[in-house]
């Protein structure tokens, strides 16, 4: 169940930008943390990229200094019109990820931010189907979300934000091994990348 404080975060993006600086504090500012997933990736002007669930465009805005070919995709009408605003280099289609209006084999890469763990268990499954279908072959699925910290000082700080702004999907990740959903479906997954007492974790899939 949603709380008021999630409900306000999406309708007020002073808010929602307010609380991803101060999340992003933990792994060094919001410029180095909308900037991990694509750490070790070549992208270059010519890329195809797909900033899935793109949201406000916060990470769009990254994407877009590497290459011209950014197509933001999110199922909500106001954070795409944020998107355009906040940045127009991207194109934008609004859509749900589980059900993607592309034509298969399409992106070299699919990224996207923390929004996984909004993903009920069946509908997180048909996403990553859907972005094995849009990527090419050796095309790459990159992101970051959330982890079960792995040092027990980070876990009051992460049950308090979870209650407060997520809902039960969030803990559902918690407990998910993405590496092996991943693998199932036909991915090469590296081994995940954790940071801030492993509470957020980084992986890059390959087709």
């Amino acid at each position: 169940m949603a709380t008021i404080l999630r409900d306000w975060s999406y309708r007020y993006q002073w808010l929602y930008d307010g609380i991803s600086r101060l999340a992003a504090l933990s792994v060094g500012g919001e410029a180095r943390f909308r900037q991990l997933a694509l750490q070790g990736l070549t992208i270059h002007s010519d890329t195809q990229v797909l900033d899935l669930c793109c949201g406000s465009g916060q990470t769009t805005e990254f994407l877009v200094k590497f290459s011209q070919n950014v197509t933001g995709l999110d199922a909500s009408p106001k954070s795409l019109q944020r998107a355009r605003h906040n940045v127009p280099e991207a194109s934008y289609i609004e859509a749900f990820a589980e059900k993607m209006p592309f034509t298969d084999n399409l992106f070299d890469v699919v990224h996207t931010s923390v929004a996984l763990h909004e993903m009920e268990p069946e509908q997180l499954r048909k996403i990553i189907n859907e972005v094995h279908r849009v990527l090419k072959p050796a095309g790459v699925f990159t992101f970051v979300d959330f982890h079960a910290p792995t040092n027990p000082l980070f876990w009051p700080g992460v049950s308090v934000f979870l209650l407060l702004f997520e809902t039960e999907t969030a803990w559902q990740l918690l407990k998910t091994d993405l590496p092996e959903l991943l693998t199932e479906t036909g991915f090469e997954v590296s081994k995940p990348t954790l940071y801030a007492g492993g509470s957020l974790q980084v992986i890059q899939a390959k087709k």
